[in-house]
């Protein structure tokens, strides 16, 4: 787990910006959203996601990118733990 920065600007420009803790990539992306969207803030499919690892390395991925990479079968039974995980967080916070 490690502890990232996930931002994004909104249609008016605005940077909307949480920390969370994360085992990956996608699940600090999800756990943003969720955490975004508690708070009434809606990232939509091409809203690009800025996910800063503590360790200085960022990464950056669309929420499309995100619902489509939870979309492909999974590779490995990690893998398929962790998007029906990330898809129960996704559909909690609506």
């Amino acid at each position: 787990m490690a502890l990232c920065i996930v931002s994004y600007v909104d249609m008016d420009g605005l940077r909307h910006t949480v920390e969370v803790e994360a085992g990956s990539l996608y699940e600090a992306a999800a756990l943003s959203i969720q955490s975004f969207r508690k708070h009434d803030i809606h990232p939509a499919g091409l809203a690009q996601l800025d996910v800063e690892i503590r360790s200085s390395i960022t990464h950056t991925l669309t929420v499309k990118q995100l619902e489509d990479w939870l979309k492909v079968s999974p590779r490995t039974p990690k893998e398929m733990a962790t998007k029906e995980r990330l898809r129960s967080l996704l559909s909690a916070a609506h």
